[in-house]
C-alpha cells in the first residue's frame, strides 16, 4: 500500500539505515508542541504531514484549469449537472467573485503554505545534532518542505497573480497585503534554486519505487523550469533562455537518471512508481483516505454514472457512484456537421493521427491491463449470458456516446434530434464522448485504484524545450523532441506518416504544437496555463465559447469572502 506511513518509513532510510523504526505510531496532524520533537521520526513526520495537504488540494486546480479552457467541458445532462449555473460560468468566462472554487483554490492553496510555513519555523529551531543527523540531511528535509511551498506558490502565482507572500507562522514577518508578482516570482525562483542544491538526486535509473512521494532535484528544476516557461505571462520579462537550460540539464541527467515509459499509459497506471518517467507523484492507496487522483474533481467522474460499473467491472471500489461531470468538447454540432474553430474539438484533434492507442474504446484487459482512454458509442457489456447496454442513470435510455452535445436521449447513431441547439445548458447523458486516463480497474485487479497521482513527469521536459526551440526558431529541434514521445503513442508502421518534419511529412506550427500540449497533457490540470501562454484563453473561440471582452479573466478575483476578511487585500482588476 502506497501512502504517507510508507512515504514517511521511506523518507526516514533515506536519512539513515541505523535505527528501527515503529510504523505503527500514532500519525500527528499538528506540531504545535514544543516538546514534539524527540526522536528523528517525529521530524520526519512533520516534513511530511503538509505533502498529503497538498495531494488533496489539486482538486481545486483541476477544476479552475480544465473548465475554463477548450477541451473539456461539464455540460448540463437532462436534469444534471446545471448546479446554478456554475460550469457555464467557468466556460464562458463569467464567473464572479463568489465561486466556491475560486475560494477553494485560494485557501487550499495558502492553508498548504501555512503547513509549510509552520514546520519550517520548527525545524529551524532545532539542533539536528539531537537526531543523529547531519547538517547536509537536515536541510535536505527542509528543502522537501520548501519545494512543496514554492509548487503551491507556483500554483497561486498562476491563477491570481497578485497575493501576499507568506514566509513564516509569526503573521508579523509576512507581507501586508498584496505584493507585486515579481516578487513573488523571485521569491519561488530563489527557493527552488537553493532546494535543487539541498535535494538528493533520484537514485537509479528505475522509478521512484518506495521514494514516491519525496522531492528530487530533479522535482525541484521541473519547477523552476515550469516557472521560467510561463514567466513572460507572470511577469512580464521572458525566462524562455533560462527555461531551456534547465529542461536540458534535466533531460541531461544532470539531476538523476530518468527515461520515457514505453507506453502512453505506464506513467498512469498502478504500479507507476516503477515507472521511469515520473519526476514527482504524490503515492495513492486504495486501502488509504489519500488517493485524491480518485476523487469527483479529478478522475473518479469522468464517465457515465451508476451503471458504468457493469461495463468496468468496479463495483466494489469503495468510492462511490461514478458520475458524469467531465467530458471531451463536441467536435460536431448535433446534426453531424463539423466544428471548425482553431481551438476545442479534441476528439478531432485526437483523430488527425487516427492509429493513436489512446482513440481506443477503453477495456479492462483483466490481471492490471487496459487498453484505449476513450468511450464512445454503445457500452456493452455481458450479464448472464446476454449483451447489456449502459444506460442513462435514469434508466430511461440506452447511451450511445456521440462527439457531440444536444438532446440525443433515446436516439441512434444515425438520427438527428429535432433541437440542435448545442450549448452548456443543452445537453444529455448521451451528449459527448467520456475519458479514462487513470485506469479504472476490475474489483479483482491488484491495481484497483492503486495509482499514484503524477505532478511532473518527463515528457514535459521535453515538451517544454520543445516550446522553448519552437519559440527560438528551431522548429527542427523542436520537432524531434515531440517526436521522441509521440512515437509511442502509435502503432511503429503509422508513425512514419505522422512524425513532425524534419522526421516526418507533418508541419510543426505554434497551433499544431498548442494541440500536440493538449494531447499530451489531456486533463492534466494544465489547459487553461498553456493556452494563456499561448495568447489563446481570452482571445479564442470554441464550441459555444466566444473572445472575452478584454483580458481580465487571464486570473481570477479573489472571493467575496477573502477580501472583506482582509481589508489589505485589494481586488484584482476587473472584478
Amino acid at each position: 500500500m502506497k501512502h504517507w506511513k510508507l512515504l514517511i518509513a521511506a523518507a526516514a532510510a533515506a536519512v539513515s539505515y541505523t535505527s528501527c523504526v515503529d510504523l505503527d505510531e500514532t500519525l500527528y496532524s499538528a506540531v504545535s508542541s514544543e516538546n514534539y520533537y524527540n526522536t528523528r521520526m517525529d521530524v520526519v513526520r512533520a516534513v511530511f504531514r503538509p505533502f498529503e495537504h497538498g495531494y488533496y488540494s489539486i482538486q481545486s486546480r483541476q477544476v479552475i484549469e480544465e473548465l475554463s479552457a477548450d477541451l473539456v467541458a461539464t455540460w448540463q445532462k437532462d436534469d444534471w449537472w446545471y448546479d446554478g449555473g456554475k460550469w457555464a460560468r467557468l466556460h464562458y468566462h463569467t464567473w464572479t467573485p463568489e465561486e466556491d472554487v475560486i475560494k477553494t483554490e485560494w485557501e487550499g492553496c495558502f492553508q498548504g503554505v501555512m503547513q509549510c510555513n509552520y514546520v519550517l519555523d520548527d525545524l529551524n529551531t532545532l539542533d539536528p545534532a539531537k537526531f543523529n543527523m547531519k547538517q547536509s540531511e537536515f536541510d535536505a528535509f527542509k528543502a522537501q518542505v520548501r519545494t512543496l511551498r514554492a509548487w503551491l506558490y507556483i500554483r497561486l502565482l498562476g491563477t491570481f497573480r497578485n497575493i501576499p507572500l507568506a514566509v513564516s507562522s509569526d503573521v508579523s514577518e509576512n507581507s501586508v497585503g498584496q505584493v507585486p508578482p515579481e516578487k513573488i516570482f523571485s521569491f519561488i525562483e530563489t527557493e527552488l534554486q537553493e532546494c535543487i542544491k539541498a535535494l538528493p538526486s533520484k537514485t537509479g535509473a528505475a522509478g521512484n519505487g518506495t521514494a514516491q512521494g519525496q522531492w528530487t532535484k530533479a522535482g525541484a528544476a521541473a519547477l523552476l523550469m515550469r516557472l521560467y516557461l510561463n514567466a513572460e505571462v507572470w511577469t512580464g520579462t521572458a525566462r524562455y533562455d533560462d527555461c531551456a537550460t534547465v529542461a536540458q540539464d534535466i533531460l541531461d541527467g544532470d539531476y538523476g537518471a530518468y527515461s520515457l515509459g514505453q507506453t502512453w499509459d505506464e506513467v498512469f497506471d498502478w504500479d507507476n512508481e516503477n515507472c521511469p518517467e515520473v519526476i514527482f507523484a504524490f503515492p495513492s492507496s486504495s486501502g488509504y483516505g489519500g488517493k485524491y487522483v480518485y476523487q469527483g474533481d479529478t478522475y473518479w467522474w469522468t464517465v457515465p454514472a451508476r451503471t458504468i460499473a457493469n461495463y468496468l467491472g468496479d463495483t466494489e471500489a469503495g468510492n462511490g457512484d461514478h458520475n458524469c461531470k467531465y467530458g471531451l468538447a463536441p467536435s460536431y454540432a448535433p446534426d453531424g456537421t463539423a466544428y471548425t474553430t482553431e481551438l476545442g474539438r479534441p476528439g478531432a484533434k485526437f483523430r488527425k493521427y487516427p492509429a493513436d492507442y489512446r482513440l481506443k474504446l477503453y477495456r479492462n484487459l483483466g490481471n492490471n491491463t487496459r487498453e484505449g482512454m476513450m468511450l464512445f458509442g454503445y457500452l456493452e457489456y455481458e450479464e448472464n449470458g446476454q449483451t447489456k447496454r449502459v444506460i442513462s442513470p435514469t434508466g430511461s435510455y440506452e447511451l450511445y456516446l456521440r462527439d457531440a452535445v444536444g438532446k440525443f436521449a433515446g436516439l441512434g447513431p444515425d438520427e438527428v434530434p429535432s433541437d440542435l441547439t448545442s450549448t452548456v445548458t443543452s445537453g444529455d447523458h448521451s451528449s459527448g464522448w467520456r475519458f479514462i486516463k487513470y485506469p479504472l480497474y476490475m474489483d479483482e485487479d491488484e491495481g484497483q485504484m492503486e495509482s499514484d497521482y503524477v505532478e511532473i513527469r518527463l515528457a514535459e521536459v521535453y515538451y517544454t524545450l520543445a516550446e522553448c526551440k519552437f519559440r527560438d526558431g528551431d522548429t527542427d529541434g523542436a520537432a524531434r523532441l515531440l517526436n521522441d514521445v509521440r512515437e509511442r503513442n502509435y502503432p511503429e508502421t503509422d508513425f512514419a506518416d505522422y512524425a513532425y518534419a524534419p522526421e516526418g511529412p507533418v508541419t510543426l506550427t505554434e497551433a499544431e504544437l498548442l494541440d500536440e500540449w493538449g494531447r499530451e497533457f489531456f486533463f492534466e490540470g494544465r489547459r487553461r496555463t498553456d493556452l494563456i501562454r499561448f495568447g489563446k484563453f481570452c482571445t479564442g473561440t470554441w464550441w459555444d465559447k466566444q473572445p472575452d471582452a478584454d483580458n481580465h479573466t487571464e486570473i481570477f478575483p479573489l472571493h467575496k469572502n477573502t477580501v472583506d476578511a482582509d481589508p489589505e487585500l485589494k481586488q484584482n482588476p476587473g472584478y
